[in-house]
């Protein structure tokens, strides 16, 4: 269920004199970024009681904080909510990266991954959050508090990221997803279709794509987010893109149009061994840790290099 969805987004006005929680001070609001970083591994300790700008602390950020206004929230499954958020015209992020979250009134500050496309920022100026219900301060404002017209700020980091130039040699793309690690797994599959279209749509086919197979893992059917857009996505270009979910806690029966993709278990070595080359393949994890130590695990006595798997670790 959407609300709020009746029209394009935009930023209000009133934005613009958002107030931040204390944990914000020595930021301003302004539209300089930093320049490109150098990329590294996220690799973080899994340590509960440490709030996402100490886990992070390491990790890529743009010093540019930005005003945003939430334009649209959708009701994803019973445990995750969608908002769509109107950003400034500066905002920028590559496929697969996440923003500091501010809440004005809030102390604690979020870390959520993009779920959208940096495609559908281009075209709508808005971004897309899918957030997880817990009782964690940001999480618990988005499923109790947060409405449309809701003013926030956002700054992106993160070097956990799929960014191709068309000088690139071509990869062939292996995401493996857990539970609501999906969502910067969901922006890298559109960003590859995105790329892919612009390639039948231009005569030169600018972007040297590979393949992209998707690994996703959750409880049950309800909680494969956005599965419905993702078989669409692979319906598009099947000889490209392609997935497989799987269910490991679901006793019920599935819907007849998802059985073709739904597997009972977890993801297997076997499934991974069938979109495994060592001299093409790159890998992006994302999911909770035990789940990431056991798939890169495989990957390597698959005879995958550890610099082609990339991974991102959740709590």
């Amino acid at each position: 269920m959407s609300v709020g969805m009746s029209g394009p987004c935009f930023l209000s006005a009133a934005v613009r004199s958002l107030s931040l929680p204390s944990s914000s001070s020595g930021l301003q609001l302004c539209c300089r970024l930093l320049g490109p970083s150098t990329v590294t591994r996220r690799n973080m300790s899994s340590t509960r009681q440490m709030d996402h700008l100490q886990r992070t602390a390491n990790n890529s950020r743009q010093n540019c904080l930005y005003p945003a206004e939430v334009c649209g929230i959708i009701t994803e499954s019973e445990t995750v909510k969608r908002l769509r958020i109107a950003v400034h015209p500066d905002f920028i992020f590559k496929a697969g990266q996440w923003v500091d979250f501010f809440i004005p009134g809030v102390e604690k500050v979020g870390g959520f991954s993009m779920c959208s496309s940096p495609g559908l920022l281009q075209q709508e100026g808005v971004i897309e959050l899918a957030v997880k219900y817990t009782k964690h301060p940001p999480a618990h404002w988005v499923h109790t508090a947060c409405a449309v017209g809701s003013s926030v700020a956002m700054r992106v980091g993160g070097d956990f990221f799929f960014d191709p130039s068309p000088s690139d040699p071509s990869v062939d793309l292996l995401l493996v997803a857990g539970g609501v690690g999906i969502n910067p797994l969901y922006s890298i599959l559109l960003h590859t279709a995105d790329l892919l279209h612009l390639n039948h749509a231009s005569s030169k086919g600018d972007y040297n794509i590979g393949s992209a197979h998707l690994c996703y893992s959750a409880k049950n059917t309800q909680e494969l987010l956005f599965k419905g857009s993702i078989i669409k996505a692979c319906s598009r270009f099947p000889d490209k893109l392609s997935c497989d979910f799987h269910v490991t806690q679901q006793n019920a029966d599935v819907d007849p149009h998802l059985q073709p993709f739904v597997n009972r278990g977890r993801i297997t070595e076997e499934e991974l061994r069938a979109h495994v080359d060592p001299q093409r393949t790159l890998c992006y994890l994302c999911g909770p840790p035990p789940m990431i130590e056991a798939i890169s695990k495989s990957l390597n006595e698959l005879g995958l290099p550890q610099d082609k798997i990339i991974f991102e670790k959740w709590w």
